[in-house]
């Protein structure tokens, strides 16, 4: 559910909101067509109902002797047998709307009222329906038929049933309850089916997601696993593009490889022909040959990172590279102690890119700190949100502050009476920055320089 109904733009979103809406609307729609059908089947059946009582009524009016109508036998709904019980009958006479000709005849259940009836025309056994005011102020549902006595056709006489209107809808408000609540458990019930539709229906995308996780980290070099056909053309697109870019980066690295040897054959030779002489124009010839070979080492580290970082999946542990450069450096820098501590998690560390870049990085500050220290250079490798932490601390002199931003400038030495090319630093931090990291110079607390080199893990 997380973040579920909070980003308009989310595939998720849309899906369960115009589920829902739909749901809403039909259900909705549904329960008032519903309740519509059932009062109006509650409202023809008390009709009939009525019908069935005004033909009772009827089949038992006549007039007598005296010209007064009278029963022959009572009606057999117990109902008009007790007062105020919701169901009623009266006979009038038409034609005489005065107080005598107004309930000359009602149903014990009236008791001491008279249906006050409105003065309407009927013909001879038509029936009509009216909505009319009842004892204790209910609403009666009224029917009403005018009949011409066999003993007496002058004098009409009108015959009215009625019933309480709560008969009718106490029975629909009680069926609308039970609608209500079977419409809400029918909608808890598909707003659960959707929400697991939506669920194993973007199953893939989550699939396609983790698979992604794992390109960028360098766990796969591809996209792997079962994907439905709707997904799978993706899949395959995206697979044929990182196919074509690692396609496309070996062939530059290719390039730049055949470039540097092609360039640096040349200056071998120049370097062997001015080896044989002594003189200020070999000396000269030298000194520009070794600057060459430094400048394209420093051209071609740089290419060569700046293509791995293109390319997904390369990932490189640390410990193996890091070991074996603390044994080339034991060999270089014998008279150095060279100690490495991995901080909590730290041995499993992975860097996310090519091998030989982390070996070009550690390898530059592990030496530049080897050549400055005065007894003991310290490694400490660790973990954080940001990546893998290494950090190099020598007890050497260190570095001015206003000097450790100019030693990553290409060709800038802290001390020229040291040996060394001045871009090892740059190399570094050109390294470190293309593939999203940094290199920091600090105090150590030995006394000397801390390196601090900070990269993307794997």
């Amino acid at each position: 559910m997380k973040s579920l109904l909070t980003r308009a733009g989310s595939l998720r979103f849309r899906l369960l909101a115009g589920s829902l809406v739909w749901i809403l609307a039909a259900l909705t729609l549904s329960g008032f067509l519903l309740a519509d059908l059932f009062r109006e089947h509650v409202s023809t059946r008390l009709q009939a109902e009525l019908r069935v009582q005004l033909d009772q009524l009827t089949a038992n009016v006549e007039v007598g002797v005296d010209g007064q109508p009278r029963l022959l036998s009572e009606l057999s709904d117990p109902r008009l047998r007790k007062p105020y019980s919701g169901l009623y009958w009266q006979v009038d006479r038409e034609g005489t709307r005065g107080a005598q000709g107004v309930g000359v005849l009602r149903s014990r259940s009236l008791w001491d009222t008279v249906l006050a009836v409105p003065a309407d025309h009927l013909d001879d056994g038509q029936v009509h329906v009216h909505h009319i005011g009842g004892p204790d102020e209910a609403t009666l549902i009224m029917m009403e038929r005018v009949v011409r006595p066999a003993e007496s056709p002058d004098l009409p006489l009108r015959l009215i049933v009625a019933v309480d209107e709560q008969t009718m809808e106490g029975p629909v408000r009680d069926f609308v309850g039970i609608l209500i609540l079977a419409l809400c458990i029918l909608a808890a019930g598909l707003v659960a089916a959707v929400f697991i539709q939506v669920w194993a229906g973007l199953a893939p995308l989550r699939r396609l997601h983790r698979a992604l996780d794992d390109v960028r980290d360098g766990r796969r070099r591809a996209l792997e696993g079962h994907f439905p056909d709707e997904v799978r053309p993706l899949v395959d697109a995206f697979n044929a593009v990182l196919g074509r870019d690692a396609e496309v980066v070996k062939r530059a690295r290719t390039q730049a490889g055949n470039l540097a040897h092609a360039v640096k054959t040349p200056l071998a030779v120049l370097a062997n022909a001015a080896a044989e002489e002594d003189s200020a124009l070999a000396r000269l010839v030298e000194e520009q040959v070794g600057t060459a070979r430094r400048q394209v080492d420093y051209h071609l580290a740089r290419a060569r990172a700046a293509a791995a970082v293109q390319v997904p999946g390369v990932r490189t542990p640390l410990r193996p590279a890091l070991e074996a450069l603390l044994r080339v450096m034991r060999r270089l820098h014998p008279e150095q102690v060279l100690s490495v501590e991995w901080s909590g998690a730290a041995g499993g560390a992975v860097f996310r890119g090519e091998e030989q870049d982390l070996q070009e990085m550690l390898g530059n500050l592990l030496d530049n700190a080897c050549k400055w220290a005065a007894s003991r250079v310290d490694v400490n490798v660790s973990m954080n949100e940001q990546g893998v932490v290494v950090r190099i601390d020598d007890d050497g002199p260190g570095l001015a502050l206003t000097a450790r931003q100019a030693v990553f400038e290409r060709g800038v030495r802290a001390d020229e009476q040291v040996p060394g090319s001045g871009l090892g630093l740059a190399i570094v931090d050109d390294l470190a920055r293309l593939y999203g990291g940094e290199i920091v110079l600090d105090a150590s607390p030995r006394g000397g320089l801390s390196a601090v080199l900070r990269l993307p893990a794997g």
